[in-house]
């Protein structure tokens, strides 16, 4: 399917048909494409670049569709990262994680720090923690697979 490139988001590099390939949602999604590219910025004449999920209902393309600035992808993988770093180790303890160490990484990033915790604030936090963690679990050989598909191209450039 054909990203649009007539909206506020106009598509460089884009990922079309990427409802082939969305994980454990595969062939059954409404996310149909992923792209980077520019949206103007604030300041006239400025652009930024971002990228984009693209959701598609049927009939139109959805306001559900989502645009995130580079560096936000890029800290959502840091999260991510960190995320299952913990999880590999998380079994030692009795609720997934250490009551009185919830923080699980502070990562440097402009001169402070992005921190990583548990969401202690949770309500139902030991259910949503065994589950997350089953998740992980289930879904390790199509998350690895992506990850080092990641390193190797990180790799690749030098990182």
């Amino acid at each position: 399917m054909k990203i649009p490139t007539t909206l506020k988001h106009k598509p460089v590099v884009v990922s079309e048909n990427y409802d082939r390939v969305d994980g454990r949602f595969a062939r059954n999604t409404d996310v149909k494409g992923l792209s980077l590219g520019l949206t103007e910025g604030n300041d006239r004449g400025k652009a930024n670049i971002t990228a984009k999920v693209w959701r598609y209902t049927g009939e139109d393309w959805s306001s559900q569709s989502e645009e995130l600035p580079l560096h936000r992808v890029l800290d959502m993988s840091i999260l991510i990262c960190r995320s299952l770093t913990h999880f590999r180790e998380a079994y030692r303890y009795e609720h997934y994680y250490d009551p009185q160490k919830p923080v699980i990484d502070r990562v440097a990033l402009q001169g402070d720090a992005m921190t990583v915790a548990i969401c202690t604030d949770n309500e139902k936090l030991h259910e949503d923690m065994k589950l997350f963690s089953q998740t992980l679990s289930n879904d390790d050989e199509m998350i690895g697979e992506r990850l080092r598909t990641l390193s190797k191209i990180l790799k690749d450039m030098g990182y």
